[in-house]
C-alpha cells in the first residue's frame, strides 16, 4: 500500500489524514496516510526518512512550505509562481516534484459557492505565503482588478511587482484598500488569533461575496465582522481545504475525487465536536 503523509508542526490538529482516507476510499485507491510532526529544525531529516520507508507523495503544512520548495527538484509553474510548496510528488528517478494546490482549491470553492470571478474587482487581504499560492489562479480567471492590501504596504507592492504580467494587479494599504469590491478574500492570520481586520464598511456593497481562507468549529472573526455588515455571503475556507487536498490526490494518483461528499463528512465532524 503506498504511503502518504502530510507535515507539519505542529500536525495534531489537521484534517488532512480524513480528508484523504475518504478519498481513497470513495475512488478504491489503496494508500495509506498519516499525520507526520517534524522538529522545526530537521524538515529535510523527516522528509528523507520518510521517502526511506516508501513514502510516495505528501502535503506540506507551516512553517515547512519554503523550505519544501527548496528541497524539491522539479517544481510545478504554480509552485514556482508563488514560491511556496504544498504537495511534493516522489518521481521514478527519486527526485520530488513539488506543486502548489492551494490556489486552485480556493478558486475551486469559489466556483462550487457560485461566485463568478470572471470581470470582478477582488480585494486580497494579506501578502504571506496564502496570498502567493493564490493570486496565479485568481488573475487566471480575468478579474477586471485584483487588489493585494496589506498592513506592511513593501510586501503588497513586492507581489503587485511579482504577478504584473498575469494581470490587472495592484497593492493597497490595508487601512484604505479601495471600495465597492464584488468580492473580499481573507487571506491573513487573523483569523487563527480570533483578531479582527480594521476595514472601512465601504469596500463592500450588499452583494459583496466574502471568503476566509482560515475555517473553525464556528464563525471566523472575520466572517463575523461581514455578518455585522449584514453581507448574506460569507464562506470560510473549509471547501478550499478539501479542494486542495483533491488537487494533491490528482497529482498522486492520477484520479480525481468527488470533493462534495467529503466536504460534507468534513463539516459534520467539525459541528459535531462543538
Amino acid at each position: 500500500m503506498d504511503r502518504y503523509a502530510v507535515i507539519g508542526h505542529p500536525i495534531k490538529h489537521s484534517q488532512s489524514p480524513f480528508i484523504h482516507h475518504h478519498f481513497a476510499e470513495q475512488t478504491g485507491e489503496p494508500l495509506d496516510y498519516r499525520r507526520l510532526l517534524a522538529p522545526l529544525d530537521d524538515f529535510a531529516g523527516t522528509l528523507n526518512r520518510f521517502a526511506d520507508d516508501g513514502g510516495k507523495g505528501c502535503n506540506i503544512t507551516v512553517p515547512f512550505k519554503t523550505q519544501a520548495l527548496e528541497l524539491a527538484a522539479v517544481l510545478t509553474e504554480r509552485a514556482e509562481l508563488a514560491g511556496a510548496v504544498n504537495t511534493l510528488s516522489l518521481q521514478p528517478d527519486g527526485r520530488w516534484l513539488g506543486d502548489n494546490t492551494d490556489g486552485a482549491g480556493l478558486v475551486l470553492d469559489l466556483k462550487r459557492l457560485g461566485v463568478t470571478l470572471a470581470g470582478a474587482r477582488i480585494l486580497l487581504l494579506g501578502a504571506g505565503g496564502a496570498a502567493r499560492g493564490a493570486i496565479a489562479p485568481l488573475l487566471a480567471e480575468l478579474p477586471t482588478q485584483l487588489v493585494v492590501a496589506n498592513r506592511t504596504p513593501a510586501r503588497a507592492n513586492e507581489l503587485a511587482r511579482r504577478f504584473s504580467h498575469l494581470g490587472n494587479i495592484v497593492s493597497a494599504p490595508l487601512a484604505a484598500p479601495g471600495i465597492g469590491f464584488e468580492i473580499i478574500i481573507n487571506s491573513t492570520s487573523a483569523s487563527l488569533q480570533g483578531e479582527a481586520l480594521t476595514l472601512d464598511a465601504a469596500v463592500c456593497h450588499p452583494e459583496t461575496r466574502v471568503y476566509d481562507m482560515m475555517y473553525g468549529r464556528e464563525e471566523t472573526v472575520f466572517l463575523a465582522w461581514a455578518r455585522g455588515l449584514g453581507l448574506e455571503h460569507r464562506y470560510d475556507g473549509l471547501g478550499m481545504l478539501v479542494g486542495q487536498a483533491a488537487e494533491s490526490f490528482y497529482l498522486w494518483r492520477g484520479v480525481r475525487p468527488d470533493i462534495m461528499p467529503v466536504l460534507t463528512s468534513l463539516r459534520a465532524k467539525l459541528e459535531a465536536a462543538t
